[in-house]
């Protein structure tokens, strides 16, 4: 990218900006509970109920992913198809890539 295109795309809002908040309070929950699974081992709980808790957590930032990806796509993806050009590959395989992470986790 040349030194005029990233200024823009800093200045440019992200997908999420929206939702910046939500984002951020379900990230903080998250957090907690993954504090909980740690003060769980520590405690020595049972294995099955940390497993319980971590399952929920995964599903949590999964959930967290899944919405960013949307609004990654909603946004900045049709943003740059509406540009065409090398641009708008770049967001593609961007994405592409992206969703294959989340599918190998």
């Amino acid at each position: 990218m040349d030194s005029g295109r990233l200024k823009a795309a800093a200045m440019t809002e992200h997908g999420y900006t929206a939702s910046k908040q939500k984002y951020l309070n379900r990230l903080r929950r998250i957090e907690g509970q993954v504090r909980g699974i740690e003060r769980m081992v520590d405690e020595d709980k049972y294995c099955i109920d940390i497993l319980t808790q971590v399952s929920a957590v995964t599903s949590a930032l999964e959930a967290v992913a899944l919405a960013l990806l949307e609004d990654h796509l909603g946004h900045c993806v049709a943003q740059a198809a509406a540009e065409g050009g090398d641009v708008a590959q770049e967001k593609i395989k961007e994405a592409s890539d992206a969703i294959a992470r989340l599918v190998k986790s």
